[in-house]
């Protein structure tokens, strides 16, 4: 039990200096365990409240939210322990900068862009058209609507899924368990198995309305969509003095370990041998901060994470669900569809674990910085497909695989040949791996643009009459649209095939509790009338604001973007 792991044995390792197990007092236990029980409490009463019978149910949690919960949800979700550890070693290891980074998502970020959380005009823009004016419910779905056929539809559904793994899960469960290992001695398997149990407990069973997974998705108009989004921006003002600067306290007080440049040094410190900035943030937390603060302070941890596994592992059901599970099942049920997407959240995880080694060691042990790198390669040829899509008519087919192919070669080249160190360069070719990963995003953005719009102005363009309400320019039509053909592949699901049960017979008592549990039981989803359903679609597709409330939420966009900007000039 000695030998270590990846950096970690099983419990810990004696022959280490830092072997203190510093949770071990009745006042960081007590608020431990208290904040676990307030998590079940709030699952439960997301399973007894909520209407989980159904996909919608389940994953859009009704679009009934207002403002004020949705920017504490995207705030939540965006800020997950892959920010407290990973931007404070970034910190630790660079200095502010890295606060500037925080701060340029009100301009662009190209990750969130792949699962529609972005902070800045385009969560806006892509909230206006999509959520309210076409009732769709995943960007792949938006592409479908644009262009026609299934194939970009397919491609941006897959991408999304390997971006969730590389730079999400695998990374959030990481950061999780360094917290975890600094603070308990637990190895870092053991501590992402404990995580997941807990998360998986409440994501599987309460649905959306526990964790609010498709954020603006659910709003109640545009307004509350604008506020919300506003909301999360504020908040992102924060990192820069809760994140950033203990991290560069941290290196401060404990040169040794957070600053160690020999492989052996770092290795005796922190277990791994490519650098202990990780280990910022929750060295100075266990270090220095009372019993019982210590406690809280872990279960914000616990809870950061918690809050981006939950809104990935749903964000990805949804994803797989609706874009990729009903082409191989276009009949499906709507209670197989609920379980398919449950399985996959379990494929997901098995495969994000076994990834853990990869991310303990690239980028020089930097998390957010690998975590970065990954963005930079795939996010792009996405990035460019929604820009032209949603403002340039002209756009008929996005030809992005090629910038994806490119990308591909740049991010395998790099893991194969490792990305080094301060003592140990990496020996990938130069014409590769060369150019740093944010020039990098910059010319493959530049290169999928024009890769668009060139193929695009040599073939014919799409009427307008297939794409009211798809452009920002036609976002105001009242006109009827007419879907572009689709191919082969069916898109809907046979309605009558969804909506056939089979004669249901007074279930089991056993039966009985698995279906609430799961949320299978369709007693609470009683079928609407078609004079019902219309009502709700004209509900969910009004995009009316009162002058009072969209002046106001408009003049805070100015004003949070005015402080940005200050920022900037200020701490650059």
């Amino acid at each position: 039990m000695g030998e270590d792991y990846f950096g970690f044995s099983w419990t810990r390792n004696e022959n280490r200096k830092n072997v203190t197990i510093y949770v071990n007092n009745p006042a960081d236990i007590s608020v431990i365990v208290i904040y676990f029980l307030v998590v079940l409490a709030v699952g439960i009463w997301a399973m007894v409240r909520t209407n989980r019978a159904t996909v919608g149910g389940f994953f859009l949690a009704g679009r009934s939210m207002v403002w004020w919960p949705i920017g504490a949800s995207l705030f939540a979700s965006n800020i997950g322990s892959g920010h407290f550890v990973g931007i404070a070693g970034t910190g630790a290891a660079a200095g502010i900068a890295i606060g500037g980074f925080e701060w340029n998502v009100y301009i662009a970020d190209l990750h969130n862009m792949t699962v529609s959380t972005t902070l800045s005009l385009c969560s806006i823009i892509f909230c206006t058209l999509n959520s309210l004016y076409l009732q769709v419910v995943t960007l792949p779905e938006y592409l479908k609507k644009r262009f026609g056929g299934q194939r970009i539809r397919i491609y941006l559904s897959v991408l999304s899924l390997f971006l969730y793994v590389f730079t999400k899960i695998s990374a959030d469960m990481f950061a999780g368990a360094i917290f975890i290992n600094q603070a308990l001695g637990l190895n870092i398997y053991l501590a992402v198995i404990i995580l997941l149990l807990i998360t998986a407990l409440y994501t599987v069973t309460g649905g959306l309305a526990a964790v609010i997974v498709q954020r603006c998705l659910s709003a109640k108009n545009l307004s509350h969509v604008k506020a919300g989004c506003i909301l999360c921006g504020y908040l992102k003002l924060l990192p820069m003095f809760l994140v950033v600067f203990p991290g560069m306290i941290s290196r401060v007080l404990y040169t040794d370990e957070i600053a160690c440049v020999d492989p052996k040094e770092c290795d005796y410190y922190c277990g791994t041998s490519v650098g202990c900035s990780n280990i910022a943030y929750p060295k100075l937390v266990v270090d220095l901060m009372p019993n019982g603060l210590r406690g809280l302070m872990l279960s914000v941890m616990l809870a950061s994470l918690m809050s981006s596994l939950t809104s990935i592992f749903n964000s990805a059901g949804t994803l797989f669900t609706m874009d990729i599970y009903t082409k191989i099942r276009p009949k499906a049920k709507e209670k197989e569809l609920m379980i398919a997407g449950r399985v996959f959240m379990l494929f997901l995880i098995g495969v994000s674990i076994a990834w853990i080694p990869i991310v303990q060691s690239a980028q020089s042990g930097q998390l957010f910085d690998y975590i970065q790198s990954i963005t930079s390669y795939l996010a792009p040829p996405i990035a460019a497909v929604f820009t032209l899509a949603i403002f340039c008519k002209r756009v008929n087919e996005p030809f992005s695989r090629s910038g994806l192919l490119v990308a591909l070669v740049r991010m395998i080249t790099e893991f194969a040949y490792g990305t080094g160190s301060c003592v140990g360069p990496s020996n990938c070719p130069t014409i590769i791996c060369g150019v740093h990963y944010l020039y990098f995003a910059l010319v493959l953005f530049g290169l999928s643009c024009i890769l668009i719009l060139s193929i695009s102005l040599m073939t014919k363009h799409i009427d307008d009459k297939h794409l009211y309400r798809l452009c920002w320019s036609l976002r105001n039509s009242t006109e009827e649209r007419i879907d572009l053909e689709e191919d082969d592949w069916t898109d809907d699901q046979d309605s009558d095939s969804v909506q056939t049960e089979e004669v249901r017979k007074d279930p089991s008592c056993w039966k009985k509790a698995y279906n609430w549990l799961c949320g299978f039981d369709q007693g609470d989803a009683p079928k609407l009338t078609k004079e019902q359903e219309a009502a709700l679609n004209m509900k969910l597709t009004d995009t009316t604001e009162k002058p009072l409330w969209r002046n106001l939420v408009n003049a805070n966009a100015i004003i949070l973007l005015t402080i940005c900007v200050f920022f900037h000039g200020f701490f650059g």
